[in-house]
C-alpha cells in the first residue's frame, strides 16, 4: 500500500485551489443575455413552472443529479468523533469518488449536531435541494436511528454507506466465495468480530441472502455477544445465541467465515487453521487487517480471503457500490434506496466477477488472464462495466420494487448514456498507474539534484512504480534528501564525473564513438559527452543498466532529445520521431501531435506521424479517432497546409483502413459530432468521438497545447516522445511534480512495452 506522509497530505489538500471540488457552471454566461436567463428576469420562468408542478425541478435544475454527502463528524475513519469541520476532507474525498465514478455532483454538509431529532430535522430541513442523501461516518448506534428516521420521512434515495457499501460488496464476495467453496450460505457458520453499523449491515444483508441466525456468533469490546449478557441494544441482542463462546479462537474453530469488522492483529495462524476447509477470510480492518494477508495464506493453501487493501486481491472497496447505487436510484427518480435495491446491486457485483474480464482491464492491472477464481471473487475497481451494470440493475430493482417515479423503456440505450459517462475524469492515466505497479522499472533522473525531481522520485518510489536512479554530485543529492526530510527507498545516485564511475564512463564513451564516429564525433568528444547526465543515462537506457529515463525539467528540449537519437535511436521502421500531447478534456484524453519535434512536416511525413501516434495509442488501450485538422474543411480552400493534410488522410484511407482518420478538417467541426453529421453527413468521424488531432505543423500543435494548458484549466501530460528504440522521455522545462510522475508512469509503461 502506498506510503503516506503528512506533509504530502496536506499539501495535496492545500495546494492550488484549496480542498477537492469546485462548482462549475453549466449553461453559457458569457453574454447579457445568458445572465438574463441565468438569473432575474429569465429565471423566473423555470421558478413558476416548478411552483405549477413539483416534479419539474428535475427537469429544470441539478436536483436529479445532485447528491447530499452530510456527517456530524462522530465516527470519521478510524479518527472518531472529531467534529464536523475535522470531518469535511472525507466528505470532499467522497463527492470526488462519486464524480469520477458515476458523473454525480454532490455538496458535502458539515452538521453541527449529535443529537438524533436535531440532526434528522436538520437535513429534512435541506433534503429539497438534493435528488438523494449518502449518510457518511455518524456513530452507531445513532446511525441506525438517523438513517431509518431519514429514509420513513423523506422520499428521496439515503444509504448510510458506512453500513450498507461494505455489507453490498461483501455480501458479493461471500456469495462467490462459497460457490467457489462449494458451501451454501444456508449451512455455513460465520464468526465476526466487530458490532459496529458495518457489521450489524452485513450480517443483515446476509441473512436476507439466506444466513441463519443460529450459525452467526459475533464479537464485540466485551466478547461474545450471546443471551447471558447484560444491556445488550436492539441490533446486537437479535445475533445473541444460547451457545457462548470463550473467546475468538474458541468461536472459529470448525467455522466456515470469519468477517472482521474491527481491529489488526487479533487473529493469528493457528484460528485459521482452526476452520473448516475452504475456509472464507473477511480481514476488512484497514489499513491493518485482523490477520495479515500473507500470514494467512502461508497458513493454509485452500483460504479464500479478501481484504480492506488495495495491494492484496480481493479489496473489498465500498466504490464498488455506492456511486453505482445511487447513480441508478437518480436515474429512475427512485424513493429510496430499499433492500430490493441492495440485493440487486449484490447480485450484479457477484455476477460481474464471474463473466470474461475485459481486455482493458487486463491492462490496467498488467495481467493476462484475470479470471473468476479464489484471487477474483470481485470485480476490480477499475473495470469499466460496474456503471452498466451495478446501475442498471439497482434501477430496475426500484423499479420492479414500485418505488421509482420514472421508469426506462430503452435499457439499451441507457446503458449507452451511462458508458458516455465514463469519460468525466482521466481514466488513461489511473489505468496507467497500475500498470506501472505490476512491473517497475528502474527509472533514470538526470537531474536528480533538482527538489522537484526529489519529491517526484519520493513518490514513485512509494507507490512503487519505479526503482529511481538519479544521476548528479552524491553530496549534493544526499544533502537535499536530508535538507527536505524526502524518504527514499530502492534507489541509487551515479555521478558520472566521479572517479568511481570512471570504468563505466569509459565503456561509454567508447560505444558512443562506435555509433557516431562516421557522423563527425572524435573519441575525446565522446569522453567530453558522456560526463553530459543526458547522455550517460540515455547509454545506460541503451545498455540494459536502467529501463527508462526522464529529463527536460531544467535543460532545452533540443538539448536533452539528441542524445536520445545518437544513442538510443528509433524504433525499426521509424523514419522520424514525434512528440505529443495527452489533454485531460474532462471527458477522456485528446492525443496532440506532433507538438514538439517536426517543425513543417511534409504529407508523407505526417502520415508516418499519424501512424506513430495511433500506434502509441493503440498501446494505451485505446481506440485511435484521427482527425487531420487544418483552417479547411475537406476542400474549402487550398493552400499549402490545408493540401498535405488531404493528401496526408486519403493516403491513410487508402492504405490503412483500419485506422479510423479523416480530414483536413477544422478543429471545432472535428470536437462536435452535431456538427460534422449537419455539414458533413459522408466523413467517415461521423458518430465517432475523435480522441487524436494530428497539427499541420509545429506551430499549430505546440501553440494549441499550450493554450489548453493555461486558458482550458486542463491536467496536460508530456511530451511523449514518440518511436524511440527503448524508453526516453523529455520534460517541458518548469513541469511540477505531478507532471513528472505523470510522466514516469508513462514512461515504466513504455519501457514494459519495449
Amino acid at each position: 500500500m502506498n506510503k503516506i506522509r503528512k506533509q504530502d497530505a496536506l499539501d495535496y489538500h492545500s495546494s492550488g485551489r484549496k480542498g477537492k471540488l469546485e462548482v462549475i457552471p453549466s449553461k453559457p454566461y458569457s453574454s447579457q443575455r445568458d445572465l438574463s436567463l441565468a438569473y432575474s428576469p429569465g429565471v423566473a420562468e423555470p421558478c413558476l413552472a416548478i411552483a405549477e408542478n413539483r416534479e419539474d425541478v428535475y427537469k429544470y435544475t441539478t436536483k436529479g443529479n445532485l447528491v447530499a454527502v452530510i456527517s456530524n463528524g462522530t465516527a470519521v475513519l478510524g479518527l472518531g468523533d472529531i467534529g464536523p469541520e475535522a470531518s469535511k476532507p472525507v466528505m470532499e474525498g467522497k463527492g470526488l469518488l462519486f464524480k469520477i465514478f458515476a458523473d454525480i455532483d454532490v455538496f458535502d454538509i458539515e452538521v453541527d449536531a449529535s443529537d438524533v431529532d436535531r440532526f434528522v430535522e436538520t437535513v429534512k430541513a435541506i433534503a429539497p435541494t438534493f435528488g438523494g442523501i449518502n449518510l457518511e461516518d455518524i456513530k452507531a448506534p445513532e446511525a441506525f436511528e438517523i438513517e431509518k428516521r431519514l429514509v420513513e420521512e423523506l422520499d428521496i434515495p439515503i444509504m448510510h454507506d458506512d453500513q450498507h457499501g461494505t455489507a453490498i460488496i461483501s455480501a458479493a464476495a461471500l456469495l462467490n466465495a462459497l460457490e467457489l467453496a462449494e458451501k451454501n450460505i444456508e449451512d455455513v457458520r460465520i464468526v465476526v468480530s466487530g458490532a459496529g453499523a458495518a457489521a450489524i449491515s452485513c450480517l443483515d444483508l446476509y441473512v436476507r441472502l439466506g444466513a441463519k441466525l443460529e450459525n452467526i456468533a459475533m464479537f464485540d469490546s466485551k466478547g461474545h455477544i450471546n443471551t447471558s449478557r447484560d444491556n445488550l441494544d436492539e441490533r446486537k441482542s437479535r445475533f445473541a445465541t444460547e451457545q457462548a463462546f470463550t473467546d475468538l479462537g474458541d468461536a472459529l474453530k470448525d467455522a466456515d467465515v470469519f468477517l472482521g469488522l474491527s481491529k489488526g492483529g487479533i487473529v493469528n495462524g493457528d484460528m485459521i487453521k482452526s476452520m473448516t476447509s475452504n475456509p472464507i477470510v473477511f480481514a476488512l480492518a484497514n489499513p491493518d487487517p485482523e490477520i495479515g494477508y500473507e500470514e494467512a495464506m502461508a497458513t493454509r493453501d485452500d483460504v479464500i480471503m479478501a481484504t480492506g487493501r488495495s495491494d492484496h486481491p480481493n479489496q473489498v472497496n465500498n466504490v464498488l457500490g455506492f456511486p453505482y447505487i445511487f447513480r441508478g436510484a437518480l436515474d429512475v427518480r427512485a424513493t429510496c434506496i430499499n433492500m430490493e435495491m441492495k440485493l440487486a446491486a449484490v447480485q450484479a457485483i457477484a455476477r460481474l466477477a464471474k463473466e470474461p474480464v475485459p481486455d482493458e482491464v487486463n491492462e490496467a492491472y498488467d495481467m493476462r488472464n484475470i479470471a473468476f477464481g479464489r484471487d477474483l471473487i470481485i470485480p476490480k475497481p477499475l473495470d469499466p462495466r460496474l456503471i452498466t451494470e451495478v446501475a442498471s440493475a439497482v434501477a430496475k430493482a426500484a423499479i420492479d420494487s414500485g418505488v421509482a417515479k420514472y421508469e426506462i423503456d430503452d435499457w439499451g440505450a441507457y446503458k449507452q448514456e451511462l458508458i458516455r459517462r465514463l469519460g468525466r475524469d482521466n481514466k488513461l492515466i489511473r489505468s496507467i498507474s497500475e500498470r506501472a505497479r505490476k512491473r517497475p522499472k528502474r527509472v533514470v533522473f538526470a537531474e536528480g539534484d533538482s527538489y522537484k525531481i526529489l519529491k517526484a522520485a519520493e513518490q514513485a518510489s512509494d507507490e512503487r512504480i519505479a526503482f529511481p536512479v538519479l544521476l548528479g554530485s552524491r553530496d549534493r543529492i544526499e544533502n537535499m534528501i536530508k535538507e527536505n526530510s524526502i524518504e527514499l527507498t530502492d534507489y541509487e545516485i551515479i555521478d558520472p564525473r566521479h572517479p568511481e564511475e570512471a570504468e563505466r564512463l569509459t565503456l561509454f564513451a567508447e560505444k558512443l564513438f562506435a555509433k557516431r564516429q562516421r557522423k563527425g564525433m572524435t573519441l575525446t568528444e565522446a569522453r567530453k559527452a558522456m560526463r553530459d547526465r543526458n547522455y550517460f543515462g540515455a547509454m545506460m537506457v541503451e545498455t540494459g543498466d536502467a529501463d527508462a529515463l526522464v529529463s527536460g525539467l531544467t535543460r532545452n528540449y533540443r538539448n536533452v532529445i539528441r542524445p536520445a537519437l545518437q544513442i538510443i535511436g528509433m524504433e525499426e521502421g521509424v523514419e522520424k520521431v514525434a512528440g505529443m500531447y495527452i489533454i485531460d478534456s474532462g471527458s477522456g484524453p485528446i492525443f496532440f501531435a506532433d507538438t514538439t519535434v517536426n517543425a513543417d512536416p511534409t504529407w508523407e511525413e505526417l502520415v508516418d506521424i499519424t501512424l506513430l501516434v495511433a500506434k502509441t495509442v493503440r498501446r494505451m488501450r485505446m481506440t485511435p479517432k484521427i482527425a487531420m485538422l487544418s483552417y479547411s474543411n475537406f476542400g474549402s480552400a487550398y493552400g499549402k497546409d490545408s493540401n498535405k493534410m488531404r493528401k496526408a488522410a486519403a493516403f491513410l484511407q487508402k492504405h490503412h483502413p483500419d485506422l479510423i482518420v479523416d480530414g483536413e478538417i477544422q478543429a471545432n467541426f472535428a470536437l462536435n459530432n452535431e456538427m460534422i453529421a449537419e455539414n458533413f453527413p459522408f466523413s467517415t468521424l461521423r458518430g465517432r468521438k475523435v480522441n487524436t488531432l494530428i497539427f499541420p505543423n509545429l506551430a499549430a500543435g505546440n501553440i494549441a497545447y499550450k493554450l489548453m494548458q493555461e486558458m482550458g484549466d486542463k491536467e496536460v501530460i508530456g511530451p511523449l516522445l514518440l518511436g524511440m528504440k527503448k524508453s526516453f522521455h523529455v520534460l517541458q522545462m518548469g513541469s511540477s511534480v505531478r507532471e513528472i510522475i505523470n510522466m514516469v508512469r508513462i514512461a515504466v509503461v513504455d519501457a514494459q512495452n519495449k
